[in-house]
């Protein structure tokens, strides 16, 4: 619409010029007269009441021809005494004026029609019939990201390596003096959220060299050969450039298994172009000079074997979710843009969210913030952390659900039956804090614990105090409302059962007739051979029916050890219950049961 639109103005604007260019300089009638009294009116042209008159000489300005808007009757006796020819009608146009007249019109329409096939040609991402093929990465220098390694933490060492990979480009004499070569790929491979496009960002900040960045989407268009073609193009420049790094993220939209696509019957033909040519360049360019290519994923299960041999991507580092020291230096990086309190306990939060990525830590920082602003706060203190942490694990405040008194204490007792069972078991999460404030879409209220450390191995004894811990809530509310339990324990009884099936189907300990083997299938290779989709494991019916009873035994196991914990601390039952309605939130600190000081008999705590 705009562009039509200056076609219009421009086409009104060219004809007042055109009409203005035709009629002449104004010139007062006296003047008119002067001039024909002078005898220096050569021809006069009459159309209504417009004259126009051609002079024998020019004017001192240089003006061969004259408009004036009076026409009186009396003047063409006047223009005849004085041997003045009088021609009535428009004067014929000149050669050049009629050409134009005609060349202008098209020449905006196809001004016009250019502009919108350019604007459909980018909206659509087509960029062009000539340069279709043209490889989109994006160039940069150190001084446009204004990341370096120093803004990377938690994950040391694939920071480590790719150092050592800036170090090669910096210096390739000093590090080849033995022979050595720079690796030709290296593969960043982790959760999202972990860091992967930071850590390629970082390189980009340290090297003193170009640093080309692309997704592996931008590859697959609609024409047959584009990504092919944009490939070839991708590394023609980084070849002019060298030496340079090349980074390709999200690289399974490039290199998805070429299996996949036979075993369902093709339909990936033009995918597979791409990733052949992909393919063919990697086997092509020549390490000595300096190109290195860069990728992440986050699903390395389904690329193509091909891509991850040896002298492609030479190196496969894993940049997993940061262990508590990591998550605490995580935190350190982005608390430098925040203003903190002193005294300010970071710490805590790394210690309370395990498995949290960088992303989810930077976010729970930001929220922190946001929440000491809309409190008016000069900084940001340990109750907004505490506040952030628990607004991204367990969703925002739901204070307009409003539950009824009944509700209320049955989440209070559920809530506490969870609680006094976690402080009473051996080896479980200390609880931190006991909330019946509704949060995120269906949580009524929430148990939190701070883990002590991470923990890479879990033992028997370990799941199973896990699933008693779900049970609590169950058990307090079948002994508070005399076996009247509610629906609020239905994602504990899931989760319980999910534990319960990976015990007895993947890591073997239901024991009995089931004996020692694993009955679920294998889980995705990583970084492996190529998977392919999960199928049921080849069990008898008889087996399946031994599994199901082996999951209901440890699952109702469970929660007979929970019902008699919480029976044993029916007192502190109580009086937690009380706590809750009167506060909503009751931490270990005012609740002494929750700090498992003392327990019940048979229960030893650790």
């Amino acid at each position: 619409m705009w562009y039509l639109i200056g076609a219009v103005v421009a086409a009104v604007v060219l004809q007042a010029f055109w009409a203005g260019s035709q009629q002449g300089a104004p010139m007062p009638w006296s003047e008119f007269e002067r001039l024909l009294a002078e005898g220096r009116v050569a021809e006069v042209t009459v159309a209504n009441d417009l004259l126009r008159a051609r002079l024998t000489e020019p004017l001192p300005d240089g003006r061969r021809a004259v408009a004036t808007v009076r026409v009186d009757p009396a003047l063409a006796d006047q223009l005849r005494s004085r041997g003045v020819t009088v021609v009535r009608g428009e004067p014929p146009a000149g050669p050049l004026a009629a050409l134009l007249s005609w060349v202008w019109p098209f020449l905006l329409l196809y001004v016009f029609w250019m502009l919108m096939s350019r604007s459909i040609v980018d909206r659509h991402g087509l960029g062009g019939l000539m340069s279709v093929g043209r490889s989109r990465a994006r160039a940069y220098v150190e001084s446009d990201t204004k990341v370096t390694f120093a803004d990377v933490a938690g994950v040391d060492e694939a920071k480590a390596e790719l150092q050592e990979i800036v170090s090669f480009l910096k210096d390739p004499k000093g590090y080849g003096r033995l022979g050595g070569r720079a690796p030709k790929g290296v593969l960043l491979v982790g959760p999202p959220g972990t860091g992967k496009t930071l850590l390629a960002r970082a390189v980009a900040g340290e090297a003193s060299v170009p640093f080309f960045s692309i997704s592996g989407s931008e590859f697959v268009e609609m024409f047959v050969g584009v990504g092919a073609a944009r490939v070839r193009d991708l590394f023609a420049e980084a070849r002019k450039a060298a030496p340079c790094i090349i980074f390709i993220d999200e690289l399974d939209a490039l290199g998805r298994s070429r299996a996949a696509g036979g075993l369902m019957g093709g339909g990936y033909d033009e995918k597979e172009q791409t990733l052949n040519q992909l393919l063919a360049e990697l086997d092509g360019f020549d390490p000595s000079a300096g190109v290195i290519l860069l990728a992440a994923t986050n699903r390395p299960e389904i690329l193509d074997p091909a891509l991850l041999r040896a002298g492609r991507f030479d190196r496969q580092m894993l940049v997993d979710r940061p262990d508590r020291r990591g998550r605490l230096q995580i935190l350190e990086v982005h608390a430098r843009r925040i203003r903190l309190v002193p005294g300010a306990d970071l710490d805590m939060v790394a210690s309370v969210t395990p498995g949290a990525t960088g992303a989810d830590l930077a976010n729970m920082l930001n929220e922190a913030a946001l929440a000491a602003t809309r409190r008016g706060a000069e900084a940001v203190a340990q109750q907004d952390l505490l506040a952030a942490v628990e607004r991204v694990l367990t969703g925002i405040e739901q204070r307009s659900r409003v539950l009824s008194p009944a509700e209320r204490h049955r989440v209070a007792v559920h809530e506490m039956g969870h609680a006094l069972v976690a402080a009473a078991l051996p080896g479980v999460d200390p609880v931190l804090k006991v909330s019946i404030i509704p949060r995120g879409v269906g949580a009524l209220g929430y148990t939190m614990q701070r883990p002590t450390g991470d923990r890479f191995l879990l033992a028997r004894s370990d799941l199973e105090n896990r699933i008693t811990v779900l049970m609590g809530g169950r058990a307090a509310e079948a002994l508070v409302f005399d076996g009247d339990v509610s629906t609020g324990a239905a994602d504990d009884l899931q989760r319980a059962t999910e534990v319960a099936q990976e015990m007895v189907t993947r890591h073997g300990m239901a024991g009995g007739a089931l004996g020692s083997r694993a009955y679920a299938p294998p889980r995705h290779a990583f970084l492996g051979e190529v998977a392919l989709p999960p199928m049921r494991a080849e069990v008898s019916e008889e087996t399946t029916r031994e599994i199901d009873l082996a999951v209901r035994d440890v699952v109702d196991e469970a929660a007979r050890r929970a019902e008699a914990i919480v029976a044993a601390r029916r007192a502190e039952l109580e009086e937690g219950v009380g706590q809750l309605l009167l506060r909503e939130t009751v931490t270990a600190e005012d609740l002494p049961a929750l700090r498992g000081d003392t327990a019940p008999p048979g229960i030893t705590r650790r």
